[in-house]
């Protein structure tokens, strides 16, 4: 169990190019970042009609956005859905819809959630103990869970929810995997029973983390209250566009998760012909535990392929997809140094 007091500092993210070329300046580039679990394989760009750059957004279009949400993620209604520029955003403003409390997030996973909850007022603590959130006036579970790719099952979150509900609190559920997870474990669709809320970012299965796009979730009245910090120009023209065409696009999305489960198949096995075991995660990204975690991080950033590391979890690595063939057969050979090194240093212990 850990206590985080007030709003802790800044989380270390993947996905900072400045920050690897400062760990290793001598690396070869482009760097392969596998430091994220953003899609490599990005909706196909298209153009933008002028209006969506030259005009505010129209009234119109963010109803549209909202009804194909609605459609793509399960939800109830579009009066369900309230859509925002990224999760990020959301995250406090989704905190603060419970009276400061006790806070409780399922971990081990994302920081950011922490740090929302402080800067909404809570008193924050991570608890590994599913059961210890039924205690919390606001519960904040990451389903399918980064890093591990850990599922609760949605008839355990639901008899969680109504608990909460019952005197109160609020449960918060974030799907920013569930593109890739099992769908049928959502959420989304029972967020009229109250005491709800679903996150679901748009830019990581569709490779458009730049783009700024996520949505909020919930009842009706919770839907309001949000929408109501936000003001009538919250999405950027250019995402409401994306984010209309994709969400609508179901055999691109279909035939996505076709390619990534093949892809996180493909990883797996060549982290397996050398030795680095795979021990969960999604088809976006793969959960890797071993004892030299940071001999294996800083092998490969010093051939510029850059993993995701966890300060407080020395033993754990993340590792998303390489996108086209030069990035697999980098990454093949940056494990097969580090391997070969790996064994000539054992042989070296035994003679």
């Amino acid at each position: 169990m850990k206590l985080l007091d007030g709003a802790a500092a800044m989380v270390d993210h993947g996905g900072s190019l400045g920050r690897a070329r400062g760990l290793f300046p001598h690396a070869p580039q482009p760097f392969v970042d596998l430091s994220t679990g953003i899609n490599p394989h990005s909706y196909p760009f298209f153009e933008l009609p002028a209006t969506a750059l030259s005009r505010l957004p129209e009234a119109a279009r963010v109803r549209d956005l909202a009804d194909v949400a609605a459609s793509a993620y399960g939800a109830p209604s579009a009066a369900n859905v309230a859509a925002a520029p990224g999760t990020q955003i959301l995250l406090p403003r989704v905190a603060s819809l419970a009276s400061p409390g006790k806070a409780l997030v399922l971990g081990p996973t994302y920081a950011e959630h922490q740090r929302a909850a402080a800067i909404a007022g809570h008193a924050v603590t991570e608890v590994d103990d599913f059961e210890a959130l039924a205690g919390a006036d606001l519960a904040i579970v990451v389903n399918p869970n980064n890093p591990d790719g850990r599922i609760v099952g949605r008839e355990r979150l639901l008899e969680l929810a109504g608990k909460l509900h019952a005197r109160g609190g609020l449960l918060v559920v974030d799907e920013a995997f569930m593109d890739v997870g099992p769908l049928g474990e959502s959420l989304a669709g029972d967020v009229d029973r109250g005491g709800i809320v679903v996150l679901r970012s748009f830019g990581k299965f569709f490779g458009l983390a730049g783009l700024r796009l996520g949505f909020a979730i919930a009842d009706t009245l919770t839907v309001e209250r949000l929408e109501a910090q936000f003001g009538p120009w919250a999405v950027a023209g250019p995402a409401l566009e994306y984010g209309i065409r994709a969400l609508a696009d179901t055999g691109w999305q279909v035939e996505m998760r076709r390619r990534l489960a093949g892809d996180a198949a493909r990883l797996d096995a060549l982290f397996g012909r050398f030795g680095v075991p795979v021990a969960g995660g999604t088809t976006l990204f793969r959960y890797i535990r071993l004892a030299n975690a940071a001999g294996l991080f800083s092998a490969l950033g010093e051939r510029g392929i850059l993993l995701r590391h966890f300060s407080g979890r020395p033993d754990v690595l993340r590792a998303g997809l390489p996108g086209e063939g030069e990035e697999w057969q980098r990454l093949e050979s940056a494990l097969a140094d580090w391997a070969q090194r790996r064994d000539d240093q054992i042989e070296e212990i035994k003679r």
